[in-house]
């Protein structure tokens, strides 16, 4: 046992992080193994899910949203499609724009580079319900959106109320296919309620507006983060590239971004969690239509819950999306290892 004046260390760390321990497992550990629970469960939120008068329904709940035929089972790949496009823009624009304002503003030739950071960071710390009602007005048929490409001859489409994707649309204009009239093995075939035709529809127009809100809203702040970094950096690593003869891109390319990498993987791994948590602009903007279009993991999981009162098959939704984000972590992680 130790003694001395270090002795008491171990008891001491314990003492000052048990308040901490304390809080994180009263409000987040409990509460998810109850959720767990539920999701295990055919409560339809009336009394306490801890009765003997709850139905146990098992693994029904995620059987349904795989593995068998129904409305269930359609809606939450349907929900899964359209995030998955979301993630797909969202992610990569966002942060390919991060960096660049973060270079913009780490600029030694730019002036007054705290307004611009100022102007860049402001909407991210604007309410994203605020904004949301504001690109609302901004998309509307006669919005501001369509006015602009008016100017331009453009007729511009109906944002929230058109279902069609973007990629059936650019499908229909290059006449390659019918869209009224999809190829049979595509419309005929399919893999877990959904067909290959629905798969490849891309995201519908109404997405696109809330994909545009959230790149807007959300670079800022991981401007900062790449504006931190780069300011980090030591200039000497690339004055000695600038002396070797590297040009601009070639500097940046092999020295300031391989010395990003930190960054970037935090960077890339909130964004990714963030997106498949997208609730708050799907609530005030869509509600997950037009037919269904804008419909996501979360909200879906909030409608079935609160909505349907369903909250076994809510909390399933729930657990699976968290499944899914931590999967989709490690796998970012593992491809963004330093490889030797």
């Amino acid at each position: 046992m130790a003694t001395g004046i270090r002795g008491n260390e171990r008891g001491a760390g314990w003492l000052f992080i048990a308040p901490a321990a304390i809080v994180l497992g009263l409000f987040m550990a409990l509460p998810i193994l109850m959720a767990l629970w539920v999701s295990l469960t055919s409560w339809n939120g009336q009394g306490s899910p801890f009765t003997s008068d709850v139905p146990f329904a098992g693994l029904d709940n995620y059987t349904k949203l795989f593995a068998e035929d129904g409305l269930a089972r359609q809606d939450f790949m349907t929900s899964v499609r359209n995030n998955g496009y979301y993630v797909l823009f969202v992610v990569p624009i966002q942060t390919v724009l991060a960096l660049g304002l973060a270079l913009v503003v780490n600029n030694r030739m730019l002036k007054n580079k705290g307004f611009f950071r100022t102007a860049f960071y402001f909407p991210s710390v604007t309410s994203s319900v605020a904004i949301s009602v504001v690109f609302l007005f901004m998309f509307a048929n006669t919005g501001a959106i369509n006015a602009v490409l008016g100017v331009f001859g453009i007729d511009g489409p109906q944002w929230f109320a058109d279902p069609r994707g973007v990629l059936h649309l650019l499908l229909g204009w290059t006449g390659l296919v019918d869209v009224n009239a999809p190829p049979a093995a595509l419309a005929d075939h399919g893999v877990l309620g959904l067909t290959w035709w629905d798969w490849i529809s891309g995201p519908s127009v109404a997405m696109c507006a809330i994909i545009t809100l959230v790149v807007w809203t959300t670079s800022g702040t991981f401007m900062l983060m790449f504006l931190a970094a780069l300011q980090n950096l030591p200039v000497q690593l690339d004055e000695a590239g600038l002396i070797d003869g590297a040009n601009r891109w070639q500097r940046f390319r092999h020295i300031t971004l391989p010395q990003l990498r930190p960054t970037l993987f935090l960077v890339l791994t909130l964004g990714l969690i963030a997106t498949w948590q997208v609730f708050d602009q799907i609530y005030v903007m869509s509600q997950g239509n037009p037919a269904k279009t804008t419909l996501t993991p979360a909200f879906l999981s909030y409608r079935t819950a609160f909505r349907d009162f369903d909250y076994g098959s809510g909390a399933a939704i729930s657990f699976v999306l968290f499944v899914l984000i931590v999967v989709l972590t490690l796998f970012q992680r593992w491809v963004m290892r330093e490889r030797r």
